[in-house]
């Protein structure tokens, strides 16, 4: 099976000591595209010096589906492309060809790896990645949204795989979403007849301790993403069940180990509810509304 690694990049000099050394030992540098959004700071130039192909686009260009698009044209002979983000840092050496044990399976045609809580995360941080990445593998058809709802398009590809094959078959990743291409991808996959699987034991390091704008920021991009994609909500359920349940989970695990942190977990679930609904009424902001409100203002155009 031929596999290319795919890391979308922007002055990643910062997490290049943690991303480049293991993806060294488990892949062959050849293997390995940098797809860099003209950053100031060498990543390029590293990235060359360490034999990973390069591929440069404008800073202004990048989407986080259409740029994924441009790695999966330019590696026809991709059989499977793995994808991790530039802060991943690969938690055992094997982890990428754990990852793609999945695909002995010809029905799967994406698989996703565990990540663990950076070293240094906080616990809100902490209960974040262990609610969404548990220690236990499993297979998702379009049959499971029936017992999982809207958590069963979850795939986040900071540490994704796909079959090329299935993925140009449905269409390809969307070429101007705000972010969550992953999800849109992992439902049409679904919807058409793929498996979908999560890999427990292929893992990595990655998670983020944001602060509260950030997280305003951040669902205000997901509301605005299910509003401009309602038929995720048609077709597997609201989000809103899965929210309770993660909010239940993090006060619970707060109780045992970090009672202090409580109150700020309760606000953030308010400033994420917040941000959620004025996402959701995108249609209804000026422009210059969505820039301040969004994590990635340049998607507004």
């Amino acid at each position: 099976m031929t596999c290319f690694v795919v890391i979308p990049t922007l002055n990643a000099v910062k997490d290049w000591h943690r991303l480049a050394p293991p993806l060294l030992e488990s892949m062959a540098s050849d293997r390995v595209l940098i797809l860099d959004s003209s950053s100031v700071d060498g990543t390029a130039d590293l990235a060359k010096a360490a034999g990973f192909r390069v591929h440069t686009i404008a800073k202004s260009e990048f989407n986080h589906g259409g740029t994924r698009q441009v790695a999966v044209e330019l590696l026809p002979d991709a059989e499977v492309l793995v994808f991790l983000t530039q802060d991943v840092e690969l938690a055992q050496p094997d982890a990428i060809s754990l990852l793609l044990e999945a695909f002995v399976d010809p029905a799967v045609a994406a698989a996703y790896g565990r990540q663990l809580p950076r070293r240094s995360a906080t616990p809100i941080e902490a209960h974040a990645r262990l609610y969404n990445y548990p220690e236990q593998s499993s297979v998702r058809t379009w049959a499971s949204r029936e017992q999982f709802g809207f958590k069963t398009i979850f795939l986040s590809n900071s540490f994704a795989a796909y079959r090329r094959n299935a993925l140009m078959a449905v269409g390809g990743f969307p070429c101007d979403v705000i972010f969550g291409e992953d999800t849109i991808t992992a439902a049409r996959l679904l919807m058409a007849g793929w498996k979908v699987a999560y890999v427990a034991e292929a893992q990595v390091y990655h998670s983020h301790n944001y602060t509260w704008v950030q997280e305003f920021k951040r669902y205000f991009d997901i509301g605005a993403l299910h509003a401009k994609e309602d038929w995720l909500l048609d077709k597997f359920g609201r989000a809103g069940g899965e929210g309770s349940r993660f909010v239940r989970s993090e006060l619970r695990y707060l109780w045992q180990s970090s009672k202090l942190l409580i109150p700020s977990a309760l606000f953030r679930t308010v400033i994420k509810l917040a941000g959620y609904k004025f996402g959701s009424l995108e249609k209804k902001l000026s422009l210059e509304w969505k820039r301040r409100l969004s994590m990635h203002p340049a998607f507004w155009k």
